[in-house]
């Protein structure tokens, strides 16, 4: 088995971003699943091309897409992908969509194949604070959500799909003293646990029964 897990590069004038600092801090293989491992930049349409190319070339039974929400205090796994780019700033390109769909023939939203209950559970018992969330934003993190989903409909109809959203570091918000963050080892411990469910839970479905409110 193989997963394909992706972190975007820093954006908004951040020196860095956990999302690929994490990633690239992974385990290469998981739970007996190769883990491959992929940077893509913060830029609508650019992140997906280069999503797709990794999607032909490694032909990975899952995607994972990483990506940082700050002001979240834990590791969420996103429910659903809607068809809307809407930046509340520029992307790394300097691009800023308003409410454009991302593709007019694409659902209004896909739903993920991914366990999200247990991954929450998975990262929980990790002892790392986790909750479903059901907003992935309209920004880039919504984007290439969106995007892997409308491939897997259209072109890649045996991949399963997901996105978690993952805290800032502690060094991200030394000037933002009430915004949460999280260590970076903790969100590795937390990613690790979360595609070890998914892979674990490959073909059974989410029936995990978890505790707590969705995001």
């Amino acid at each position: 088995m193989k997963i394909l897990v992706t972190g975007f590069d820093p954006f908004a004038g951040e020196k860095i971003n956990p999302a690929i600092e994490a990633v690239k801090r992974l385990p290469d293989k998981i739970a007996d699943a190769e883990v491959v491992k992929l940077e893509i930049p913060t830029i609508f349409n650019k992140c997906a091309q280069i999503v797709k190319k990794a999607i032909e070339q490694e032909n990975p039974d899952y995607v994972l897409n990483v990506g940082q929400a700050g002001g979240r205090a834990c590791l969420t796994p996103e429910r659903i992908a809607i068809n809307i780019n809407d930046g509340s700033i520029p992307d790394n390109a300097g691009y800023q969509p308003l409410g454009e769909a991302i593709h007019e023939d694409g659902a209004a939203a896909y739903f993920t194949q991914l366990p999200i209950k247990a991954e929450v559970k998975a990262i929980r018992d990790a002892g790392i604070p986790a909750m479903v969330s059901d907003t992935a934003g309209t920004y880039v993190c919504n984007h290439i959500f969106y995007q892997v989903q409308y491939l897997r409909e259209k072109e890649f109809p045996t991949l399963k799909a997901g996105f978690i959203h993952i805290p800032f570091l502690p060094e991200q918000v030394v000037r933002r003293p009430t915004m949460p963050s999280m260590s970076l080892d903790n969100i590795v411990k937390g990613l690790t646990a979360a595609i070890g469910a998914i892979v674990e839970r490959d073909g059974q479905g989410d029936i995990v029964a978890i505790e707590g409110h969705t995001h």
